[in-house]
């Protein structure tokens, strides 16, 4: 089967389509990457989607024009990448589309369900590429009393479990989360949880002082001093005393919080501040390890992927708090830092075709393993027979 797989996470920087060639499922799951492709967001969308995900500027009207208008920028990005790969959009079996989170409520309380959001309707891009949709694939695993979050780790499994090497995957997008993957483990054997921020924090200081949208490389936070007590303080804060599963987003570490980091240390150079706040994304997932994996599971390496893995100061500074593990990324195994969710998210797409249970419930507090996602088919129905 070919198969598109989208993804635009937390950083909002925009969207990763990638085009792979599947066979088989499960454990006997055989892939090829044709090719992959960044489109990135406007500064106009950008600012929309921010304003959408903030509960105090976010309006019911806004939500339903923005579900279908990211619609057709996913469907821009499908299109994208196949004529990149010259591969005619007509053969293409299936898209597996993750839609963008808006908001995350992974505990109920307060008269709210558990419950969250990914817009970009699934009816839109079926209709602008012809292809069948598998969409909204957290719904059915909070359905079932999880999270809905962590989702990658059945993928982690399947590409980079080993025999004689524990290993853990850390995606650092907008959120940092984990996989750990036991040498020798099965997929029952899988923990996976959200360690914390991961680039929300640092982007949203270089939005504010500096009018540009990350710290390219670590460039800047590499010129900084660290302030390490105020990091101390920073881990004060509730999430980091949560035992997994658990999982966070843009309602803890999102702008209100950034603002408060900038309000309160007001007149720190911007170099020392972008430091600290990388520093905090390390140190937050070194934590992590030390307190819920490290003393548990025998780890031979860490893999890392995501917008994160291209900052090296952030990878230097988790290498320098964890001095016994080796700190890689996953282009080292042929898998694409930068694209690993959005291959994820087309191989997800092939285990729901398949009707393969594919959450982790030891990762995601789900009562059982389910399918995930919802099918939407093409508008004139499947004219490719599969």
């Amino acid at each position: 089967m070919f198969i598109v797989g989208l993804m635009s996470g937390t950083s909002l920087d925009g969207i990763d389509a990638a085009l792979i060639k599947v066979e088989g499922h499960g454990s006997k799951t055989n892939l090829e990457i044709m090719e992959t492709t960044e489109m990135p967001f406007n500064d106009y969308m950008k600012e929309k989607l921010l304003q959408a995900s903030n509960k105090d500027t976010s309006n019911v009207e806004q939500l339903c024009s923005l579900n279908f208008e990211i619609s057709y920028l996913y469907a821009e990005a499908v299109r994208e990448v196949c004529e990149k790969a010259n591969f005619p959009i007509e053969q293409l079996d299936l898209i597996g589309s993750h839609g963008q989170t808006l908001y995350h409520i992974p505990k109920p309380g307060n008269g709210l369900f558990r419950s969250s959001l990914q817009i970009g309707d699934a009816s839109v891009l079926a209709y602008e590429t012809d292809a069948m949709v598998i969409s909204n694939f957290r719904s059915m695993d909070i359905a079932a009393g999880g999270e809905g979050a962590p989702l990658i780790p059945y993928i982690d499994y399947l590409l980079f479990h080993h025999k004689q090497r524990g290993r853990l995957l850390q995606n650092i997008g907008g959120i940092g989360n984990v996989s750990v993957v036991p040498a020798r483990g099965t997929l029952k054997d899988i923990i996976a949880f959200d360690t914390g921020p991961g680039n929300m924090i640092i982007d949203e200081i270089c939005r504010k002082r500096l009018n540009q949208d990350f710290d390219k490389g670590g460039e800047l936070a590499s010129k900084g001093v660290v302030n390490k007590n105020l990091v101390e303080g920073w881990m004060n804060h509730h999430f980091f005393k949560k035992h997994p599963p658990k999982s966070t987003g843009r309602e803890d570490f999102g702008i209100h919080y950034a603002n408060t980091i900038l309000n309160e240390n007001a007149s720190m150079s911007t170099k020392d501040l972008i430091a600290t706040a990388t520093y905090f994304s390390a140190y937050s997932i070194a934590d992590a390890y030390k307190s819920f994996v490290l003393p548990y599971y025998q780890i031979n390496e860490i893999i890392v992927s995501g917008g994160g893995a291209n900052n090296s100061t952030l990878l230097y500074m988790l290498q320098e708090l964890l001095p016994d593990q080796n700190v890689v990324t996953s282009t080292k195994f042929g898998i694409s830092e930068d694209f690993k969710e959005a291959i994820g998210f087309a191989l997800l797409a092939n285990e729901t075709y398949h009707q393969q249970y594919a959450n982790v419930p030891s990762a995601t507090g789900a009562k059982q393993a389910v399918i995930l996602g919802q099918f939407t088919l093409p508008p004139r129905g499947n004219k490719r027979g599969n």
